[in-house]
């Protein structure tokens, strides 16, 4: 992971809680955001220096050594989970013309644009009458959103505004506050919508008092933004835990990363000891120190990495303008025990023009790839830390170099300011989902494709192609079929006869290509 190139970020303003850093090196999604195994463009990240203009706050305590975590003395601060904003999904993925259904926190709730307020809205999932989801419904010609099953339809405000049952002279039933729909306080920043999971009226106003966290490079028109998402098949903690440990990125994603190969290894992937050290650590999160590099981890969604100002030979700071700059920005969410949801961000002020040219979609391909390749052994290791318990953790792992301090701290974390694992307020068990065929877990098509415009849009568009494709072949066929001798010449006929077989072979190509990118594909490590 050496590889990992210098990036950088700026400063991530967090207006209502101080700032709290995370340690990252996964750059191996970066790679294949600007060097996609797939892109027409080969890009040598490794062989560039992109430097940030982040300036994080003085660092203390500094922790060299990845000490096992110690029996916590007295009562610690705890974090309120339910006390904050949770990111539901990328603007750019939710399509105003339907209600979109999504799960936070267990918390079952529907996002729809409400035409008429000019505004996303977050609701709960529920219709008051008989509980129908209403995210199975419509958005009806008035801008309000009908419940499929009986046809009452509400406001952005969760006011019943038409019950089609009742009788037009009779009492206004739809007034009933028990004929209302909870509303959960929402806002859109960083092209991200977010959502406080309290509908407690006291709730109403918390923007005007805590705001989600602010990234200025999302919004910063000189820098690039792509942003993808998908739902993963483990929980929170080994979603947030496996982008900290760069040490596993030679093995896992081995053949994923085009990097130049280092002049001594000790075996084909290239791993080795590696630095690292969490030097600040409260119920904020943490900041850690990678080498090159500095990341943040701020609670309970966002971690990131960055490479500070490099200062020149004179003493001073280079100037921004002059540096290129890049931010790695994971947003890990919370959605069931075992279950999680990934949106991540890639903003950079170089190389703008690839993303104006080729399809997000690109990007995904590879990137979800990435996810794939240790998709099974995160999902198994999840199973096993629940069978040994959360808090045994330190003690079921051994974790004895320096290359594991991230995900010791996070660990750290999570048991001081936590009790070890999330609040999930008695909606489950604490089971975990068994674990269904390896083509259902790693599906591409439910978990990501449907969720992401871009990607759907070109699955369908492919479809398309492969079905012309494979008309074309047997329109082909049928002409040299249905056709005398002698009213073809023999030039046309064998060129009808070439252009079946071309199109058959290239929509069978089509087909394998739409099934293993959009469908599923499979990821055995012994054969890379």
């Amino acid at each position: 992971m050496e590889a990992v190139c210098a990036f950088s970020v700026g400063t991530l303003h967090i207006p209502t809680a101080p700032e709290i850093p995370t340690p990252f090196r996964k750059s191996i999604f970066l790679r294949n955001h600007v060097n996609s195994p797939i892109s027409l463009v080969s890009w040598g990240i490794s062989k560039s220096k992109l430097f940030t203009a982040l300036s994080p706050p003085p660092l203390t305590e500094s922790s060299n050594q990845p000490e096992a975590e110690s029996e916590f003395e007295g009562q610690s601060e705890k974090i309120d989970w339910y006390s904050q904003w949770y990111p539901l999904m990328p603007i750019c993925d939710l399509d105003k013309r339907k209600p979109h259904g999504k799960r936070v926190l267990g918390i079952d709730v529907v996002v729809w644009w409400d035409r008429n307020e000019g505004a996303w809205q977050v609701q709960d999932d529920a219709c008051p009458h008989r509980l129908a989801p209403l995210s199975e419904g419509r958005i009806d010609q008035w801008g309000r959103l009908q419940c499929v099953y009986h046809g009452w339809c509400f406001n952005g405000k969760g006011e019943c505004k038409f019950i089609p049952q009742a009788p037009s002279d009779g009492p206004p039933i739809h007034t009933s506050k028990k004929a209302c729909v909870a509303c959960y306080p929402s806002s859109v920043q960083n092209d991200i919508l977010w959502f406080w999971p309290n509908t407690d009226p006291q709730y109403e106003d918390i923007i005007t008092r805590k705001r989600p966290p602010y990234i200025p490079e999302i919004d910063d028109p000189s820098y690039t933004k792509l942003m993808g998402n998908r739902d993963i098949p483990y929980g929170y903690e080994i979603l947030i835990e496996n982008l900290m440990d760069p040490a596993h990125v030679p093995y896992a994603h081995y053949g994923l990363m085009r990097t130049g190969e280092p002049k001594v290894k000790a075996d084909r992937e290239g791993g080795k000891p590696l630095e690292l050290h969490v030097e600040k650590l409260d119920i904020n999160g943490f900041i850690a120190d990678q080498g090159l590099t500095k990341s943040r981890f701020i609670p309970p969604c966002i971690f990131y990495a960055y490479t500070p100002d490099q200062p020149s030979s004179s003493g001073e700071t280079k100037k921004p303008l002059a540096q290129k700059k890049m931010a790695l920005i994971f947003i890990c969410i919370p959605v069931s025990p075992g279950k999680s949801r990934l949106i991540w961000c890639f903003p950079r002020n170089f190389g703008k023009w690839m993303d104006k040219i080729v399809p997000r979609w690109i990007f995904h391909v590879g990137q979800n790839l990435i996810l794939d390749s240790d998709l099974y052994l995160l999902h198994v290791e999840e199973h096993k830390i629940r069978d040994i318990g959360p808090n045994n953790w330190q003690k079921a792992c051994f974790v004895p170099t320096k290359s594991d301090a991230l995900v010791i701290g996070f660990r750290k974390w999570l048991k001081k300011y936590a009790g070890g694992q999330l609040e999930w307020r008695g909606k489950y068990s604490g089971a975990l989902p068994s674990t269904p065929p390896r083509e259902q877990l790693m599906d591409r098509y439910w978990s990501h494709v449907v969720n992401c415009k871009s990607c759907n849009s070109a699955y369908k568009s492919l479809n398309v192609v492969e079905v012309m494709l494979q008309i074309i072949s047997v329109a082909s066929v049928g002409i040299v079929a249905t056709m005398k001798q002698g009213t073809m010449s023999v030039a046309t006929r064998n060129s009808l006869v070439v252009l079946a077989v071309l199109s058959f072979a290239l929509s069978r190509w089509l087909a394998h290509f739409i099934y293993k990118n959009f469908r599923y594909h499979d990821y055995d490590h012994a054969f890379r």
